[in-house]
């Protein structure tokens, strides 16, 4: 398995960090790509790939978007869905979503995205100035 899983950040799409060794993954940036399922097919595999062989393990998820449209908002959910199943089935998963202070969409769109977590671990987190 490849241990560590990136894409470099566009104009339109995060940047995408998961280092698998260290079970730390991160999504940073913007996300409006023009193809939504296009750009995050590989990451929900490669997150997929990962998820099946963490077991029991730990892993923290952190995202840090300045602005997502409503595709990769859809894309966002279907990750965190996965994140909350490897939870129930008894990883230890710490969501942390990291908003500007000043935006309060980004901020209440974490609440929701919080909110719809079972077994995950949610943390709202003001991004470190």
């Amino acid at each position: 398995m490849m241990w560590k899983f990136e894409i470099p950040a566009t104009s339109r799409t995060p940047e995408v960090m998961f280092d698998f060794a260290e079970n730390h993954l991160k999504l940073a940036g913007e996300s409006y790509p023009e193809d939504v399922t296009e750009f995050y097919k590989p990451v929900f595999q490669a997150l997929d790939a990962y998820l099946d062989k963490l077991g029991k393990g730990s892993c923290r998820f952190e995202i840090e978007l300045i602005y997502l449209n409503s595709s990769s908002a859809k894309a966002i959910m279907m990750l965190m869905d996965k994140l909350d199943a490897a939870a129930a089935n008894g990883a230890s998963i710490d969501v942390f979503w990291y908003y500007d202070p000043e935006d309060d969409t980004m901020q209440e769109l974490g609440e929701e995205f919080g909110e719809d977590l079972v077994n995950a671990t949610f943390h709202l987190e003001k991004m470190p100035s």
